[in-house]
């Protein structure tokens, strides 16, 4: 279904679908998006002629900037404020829930919610230039949201660093290491060659097996729905601060790159 501004795509061919998301603010995400993303992969979890599911962006810059700062600053009381950042929360969920494995094509750099989304694949696949950064400090914020997933693929040390330096960029080379990215290539193409073998050995595997594998890789995630809509809450009440609103026009004026 397209959007005025942005879109959610999905297509489906010999088992592998295919799920898009862009916005023209670097894959920075409004509500809509972020609520239609999460049905998606819900509806696509539920089919069964898909066998794995590739998530993607659209454009060749950022993988996903976050969440919307224009919605973002127009926030004026806690309950809207929950409800904008529990947008991620529903998509990091589906994901999760989701029986398909699913593989990330995250074809540059991932800030916030971004990173959130990256961690919440079951194998992400990227390139050198992907670097990433949790920048919600920086706005008088915190990655609460995406904290439970970031802190599950990396540990809480790597967490606790992406989160505390929250003005810094770390590489791919370093998101690799720690365990974000299972694989990374010097090219896109070489990324996208990857990305398509995978899937393709993968359509042709046991979807019980793969099912049951991934509830292995989630074992012990069974709170999220509850614990994200509390982190969810945490963020509604903080970006109220005329510290937050002051810092996001700040930083709504800086470019993406470092």
């Amino acid at each position: 279904m397209l959007h005025t501004e942005g879109y959610v795509t999905h297509r489906s061919e010999h088992g592998i679908a295919t799920i898009e998301f862009f916005h023209p603010a670097s894959n920075s995400l409004p509500a809509s998006i972020l609520n239609l993303l999460a049905n998606t992969i819900k509806e696509i979890g539920e089919n069964e002629h898909v066998k794995v599911i590739i998530l993607r962006s659209g454009g060749e810059k950022a993988f996903c900037a976050g969440a919307s700062f224009d919605e973002l600053i127009a926030i004026d009381n806690e309950a809207d404020g929950k409800q904008f950042f529990s947008g991620f929360a529903h998509v990091i969920n589906a994901m999760r829930k989701c029986p398909k494995l699913i593989i990330g094509r995250i074809q540059g750099k991932a800030v916030g919610g971004g990173v959130g989304l990256t961690a919440a694949t079951d194998y992400a696949i990227t390139v050198e230039h992907a670097s990433v950064k949790l920048s919600e400090l920086a706005v008088g914020i915190g990655p609460f949201v995406v904290g439970p997933v970031v802190e599950r693929k990396v540990g809480i040390s790597c967490f606790a660093q992406l989160a505390i330096d929250a003005t810094e960029w770390r590489t791919a080379d370093w998101a690799h290491r720690n365990g974000l990215y299972a694989e990374v290539h010097k090219t896109i193409e070489d990324a996208d060659a990857a990305i398509n073998k995978l899937a393709a050995r993968l359509a042709t595997s046991s979807p019980e097996a793969m099912a049951e594998l991934k509830k292995i890789f989630w074992q012990g995630t069974e709170h999220w729905d509850t614990l994200l809509s509390e982190r969810a809450a945490i963020s509604g009440s903080l970006v109220l601060s005329d510290f937050t609103r002051n810092a996001i026009n700040k930083f709504k004026a800086k470019p993406l790159n470092p």
